[in-house]
């Protein structure tokens, strides 16, 4: 991940640089688009990055998305925006599936369709091609594999206090089925008042397992929360922890696909599954499933239990001579279009710099922390930033009372109608023992983003916080 942004830069950047500039060239038409038979021409994305200046880079890779220019949209973690060209293809591909359904023209290749889309991402994530599996989101990548892990009763999984109803609710399931007891560890949660660091969530796993002992059979968290935006350090609870203990890992990746440069054989975990239409602005209803080796490593690790996975989402679930990339991908008819347009926009990722797209994520997300620290000093943030622990989200409330939701509520409605900044709120627990729900605002930033969006973004929040 980047280095760490230099904040007292970051606070003096000048304001006017960041004034409205002259009118560019006016966006192509989506219908136009969308009737011509010709394919868009692509950018060269590395001639580019050589010749050009970084604030005339983004601004080119600010124009590859249709975003209305009435609005700032900043909720990407909830869902993103497919730029221009994906779209493109995307409604191309639904035309000629509509049109010859019985063999799409070959658009998508041999069967099962999507083998070559796998074999040209694959590598962007550090991973093999039988690794990785093209899912309809984090919710189905984590329902996969929860449902389908041979739990007994006793056997226990550790997670944390701020995890997901994509994990929580097939949590519950294998507790009732099965009789798993699920451990909810309190992780460190920053207040604005306290330090925390990446030992901290590595002795909390520690402990853990040296308390529950061989009971443990699985450890699954979020690579980042939902909740507040805070980045855990995923390869070291898989090095450190999990690895020495012949533990598996499952990571919930639903806000890293997209915004890191992942590599998950580095990270070391058994399963990671992630969101393609969120931060990676792929088409609705896609994700990404890695399972490591074919699960080799769950077979080694649950050697005691025949059958450690069962593939319980497969139109070829008894098919083991396929193999377990195949048999996990299969669920009879698929929507390819999707698909494609989920690999089109991870390959536009891999041209502009996956790395490149991370430090420009961070560093406005360091200049959106900065700024919002100096405009409410008083507030509460929970998005720590630092480098080990940032990502591309910032939690924070401006007001005293953190339970009182509807008066957060009210100036989030208020920016969005009155100043066009769309984000949303959060809430979680600081500790699992609260009475009462903490409520954030949260707000994402993404490569389509600019300086100048921040700037004006804290200037309104002033504006509406003093209406409130």
């Amino acid at each position: 991940m980047m280095n760490e942004t230099n904040s007292n830069k970051a606070t003096s950047l000048d304001r006017r640089f960041f004034l409205k500039s002259s009118a560019g060239l006016a966006l192509t038409g989506i219908a136009a688009t969308m009737m011509s038979n010709k394919v868009q021409a692509s950018t060269d994305w590395s001639t580019l990055n050589k010749h050009h200046s970084d604030k005339h880079f983004w601004k080119k890779v600010k124009k590859e998305f249709l975003l209305d220019k009435k609005t700032t949209y900043m909720n990407i973690g909830t869902t993103g925006s497919m730029p221009k060209s994906v779209l493109a293809e995307y409604n191309k591909n639904n035309r000629i599936v509509a049109k010859t359904p019985w063999d799409m023209q070959g658009k998508f290749g041999h069967w099962p369709y999507v083998s070559e889309m796998v074999e040209k991402i694959a590598p962007s994530f550090g991973a093999q091609s039988n690794e990785i599996i093209l899912s309809r989101n984090t919710t189905d990548g984590m329902c996969s594999i929860l449902n389908g892990l041979h739990f007994e009763a006793g056997d226990v999984i550790l997670t944390t206090h701020h995890e997901h109803v994509a994990a929580n609710s097939p949590f519950h399931v294998v507790t009732q089925r099965y009789g798993v007891e699920v451990v909810y560890l309190d992780i460190p949660v920053y207040t604005g008042s306290n330090e925390i660091s990446s030992q901290d969530f590595v002795d909390l796993f520690t402990d853990a397992v040296a308390e529950y002992g061989a009971r443990v059979r699985l450890i699954c968290f979020s690579h980042v929360t939902y909740k507040t935006g805070t980045t855990l350090p995923a390869k070291r609870i898989c090095q450190e922890v999990a690895i020495p203990n012949a533990i598996p890992t499952l990571i919930d990746g639903a806000h890293t696909i997209g915004m890191f440069n992942l590599d998950f054989h580095d990270i070391g975990c058994d399963f990671y599954a992630g969101s393609g239409h969120k931060w990676q602005c792929g088409a609705g209803a896609t994700g990404i499933l890695f399972v490591l080796d074919s699960a080799k490593r769950l077979d080694q690790y649950w050697s005691d239990r025949d059958n450690p996975l069962w593939f319980i989402n497969s139109s070829l679930g008894h098919a083991d001579f396929l193999g377990t990339q195949l048999q996990l991908q299969y669920i009879g008819n698929d929507n390819y279009p999707a698909k494609q347009a989920l690999c089109d926009a991870c390959q536009l990722w891999d041209e502009i710099g996956r790395d490149k797209i991370e430090r420009r994520i961070l560093q406005l997300s360091d200049l959106c922390k900065t700024l919002l620290l100096h405009a409410f000093p008083d507030a509460h943030f929970y998005a720590p930033n630092i480098p080990e622990l940032s990502s591309g989200l910032t939690t924070f409330n401006p007001f005293d009372d953190q339970h009182d939701l509807p008066m957060l509520t009210v100036l989030r409605d208020k920016l969005r109608e009155e100043n066009g900044f769309i984000i949303r709120t959060t809430d979680f627990k600081v500790h699992s023992t609260d009475a009462q729900e903490t409520h954030a605002l949260r707000i994402s930033t993404h490569l389509f983003h600019n300086e100048k969006d921040i700037f004006e973004l804290v200037e309104a929040m002033q504006q509406v916080y003093q209406t409130v």
